[in-house]
């Protein structure tokens, strides 16, 4: 089982990506987080770029690593002056950090029309930046820029930039596919050119791939089958223009499917938890449908998928989603077949009633064609499934609400909502003011209940969405409303649907009282032989089954 080094440069790299932006405190916590999980190299930043990244590796050098090396980012020198009084190699050095990692020019074109300096003098500058930091006792990797687009039209002149840097004490070249545009077979085939000619050097190589052409994780794995012992990449493929190589996707190819050895030989368990934690970390929306860690890499929605699935998980999935710390999820939706609604069931054991079966799916797919959507909203769906069974009672009836907006004297928006329920044969009448609209209501329904469900107190709203279901009708539309609520224990979804968006709110937060008063009354066993029985969750129970 051959190694692979995996080395993570989102916090410089993945920080050039459009709306991506990291704290300096952002960058230490995703740096620990890195070192945990098992990354060899993790790239902090260039230190004369700014101050923040000059601040993160004297604050970079506290923190108690059990496995990664920190990597300071450079450009080779200078034309002109040399590697001692180029404020860049200066820099790096002050940086403390263990590992440098220098960039420099490999396309000829680069060389004159860019850089504007004569092809020997970029060599020179590469040896001199290279020499100087190996000589001042850093490991240093050297990242050759564009190779293969240099490669591809001046091979001697690019072999010849990689063997100056290797010939000054780099003890790794890595192969840029900057522009992102090159093959994978052209990846495979330069990559083995460029071993071959480091070869009598002793020196390996490694990979960084752009995603320009959305084959950065096919490009990597294929310089690593061609003999690349390094892969560089970013968290989420973040990065420049289309990103860079998602090292979420490279380590679980060449790990699960390849088998090499990555992270050290660590579990790869902490991958989803990893990916989300710098999405959230970076404030930045998780892409649901992103390999091995989406929130839907595994989720099963046709009814043909879903009945296969129910008897052979490997049927519709690659890998057992707990081998990445992914779950399987079983959708419902207008697509939907009767395996689906027996998966989603199980905790009704309903599943051998093929009638009821029938009516849950046909309710399903009639609300749907209303605008309903019932992925994430577990909880409306529970709701559903129990009216269509008739085991559902409800806790209270709502006799009409009212809700007021309007302005104040001193220009502050007021909201008031005023409530009547039948709450148990009673007749409740409250008003709350809010922050907005579907606040005040949710005060005053609150009000009407607390009196008779005290456990009411312990639930919250986590989230709300708001989303125009056609467009096509202008202000006429249909609103779809998602609410997320929680409570101590438990995370549920629920949503309503009408052309009114306070009406659609009311559906979803009655939605999302029931469940709670439901869940919680299956949680009062009515004898001790039922002490431990499990709250019914559709979705968790469709997972574990």
């Amino acid at each position: 089982m051959r190694s692979v080094q995996i080395y993570d440069t989102t916090l410089r790299d993945g920080t050039q990506g459009e709306g991506v932006s990291l704290s300096l405190q952002d960058k230490l916590l995703i740096t620990e987080r890195l070192d945990e999980i098992g990354a060899d190299y993790i790239e902090g930043g260039y230190p004369l770029s700014n101050e923040k990244d000059a601040e993160y590796f004297r604050r970079a050098q506290q923190l108690t690593l059990k496995h990664a090396k920190i990597c300071a980012f450079g450009m080779t020198r200078r034309r002109g002056m040399s590697a001692a009084e180029d404020p860049g190699m200066k820099a790096l050095l002050e940086s403390g950090a263990p590992v440098c990692t220098i960039v420099g020019k490999t396309s000829d074109f680069h060389v004159s029309r860019v850089l504007r300096v004569s092809l020997e003098e970029n060599l020179d500058m590469i040896r001199d930046s290279v020499s100087f930091l190996h000589q001042s006792g850093r490991e240093l990797i050297y990242d050759a820029e564009h190779f293969f687009d240099g490669f591809k039209a001046n091979p001697e002149y690019a072999l010849s930039t990689i063997r100056a840097a290797a010939e000054a004490g780099a003890c790794l070249v890595t192969l840029c596919d900057t522009n992102g545009g090159t093959m994978p077979e052209e990846i495979a085939r330069l990559t083995a050119a460029a071993i071959e000619a480091l070869a009598p050097l002793g020196v390996a190589v490694g990979i960084h791939c752009h995603n320009d052409c959305d084959l950065a994780v096919a490009n990597s794995i294929a310089a690593v089958d061609a003999g690349a012992t390094q892969v560089q990449g970013t968290i989420n493929g973040f990065g420049e223009r289309c990103g860079n190589a998602d090292l979420i996707s490279v380590v679980a190819n060449l790990a699960l499917k390849k088998g090499y050895q990555v992270m050290g030989g660590r579990s790869l368990e902490r991958l989803t938890e990893l990916s989300r934690y710098v999405y959230e970390t970076a404030n930045m929306n998780l892409r649901n449908n992103q390999p091995f860690v989406g929130h839907s890499a595994f989720a099963h929605k046709g009814g043909m998928h879903v009945h296969a699935v129910a008897r052979a998980t490997e049927s519709y999935e690659h890998i057992n989603p707990a081998l990445v710390g992914n779950e399987r999820r079983i959708l419902v939706s207008e697509l939907s077949g009767r395996s689906n609604i027996a998966a989603l069931t199980t905790g009704h054991n309903l599943q051998n009633d093929s009638a009821l079966m029938d009516k849950i799916l046909r309710r399903v797919v009639s609300l749907e064609n209303e605008g309903y959507q019932f992925e994430s909203a577990e909880a409306s769906f529970d709701l559903l499934v129990r009216k269509c069974a008739g085991t559902f009672t409800a806790h209270f009836e709502r006799v009409k609400y009212h809700v007021e907006v309007g302005v104040d004297e001193s220009g502050k928006v007021t909201t008031e909502a005023t409530v009547k329920l039948r709450v148990q044969g009673d007749m409740r009448h409250e008003v709350a003011e809010g922050d907005g609209p579907v606040n005040a209501l949710d005060a005053a329904l609150r009000k009407a209940l607390n009196g008779n469900f005290p456990a009411l107190r312990d639930m919250r709203l986590v989230d709300y969405k708001v989303r125009v279901v056609n467009s096509e009708a202008g202000t006429a539309a249909r609103i779809r409303v998602a609410i997320e609520s929680a409570d101590r224990d438990t995370v549920w979804g629920t949503t309503g649907v009408s052309e009114n968006i306070i009406e659609a709110s009311w559906i979803a937060l009655v939605d999302a009282v029931e469940f709670k008063l439901h869940k919680d009354e299956l949680r009062q066993p009515s004898d001790a032989s039922s002490a431990n029985a499990p709250i019914a969750h559709p979705v968790r129970d469709a997972v574990e089954a």
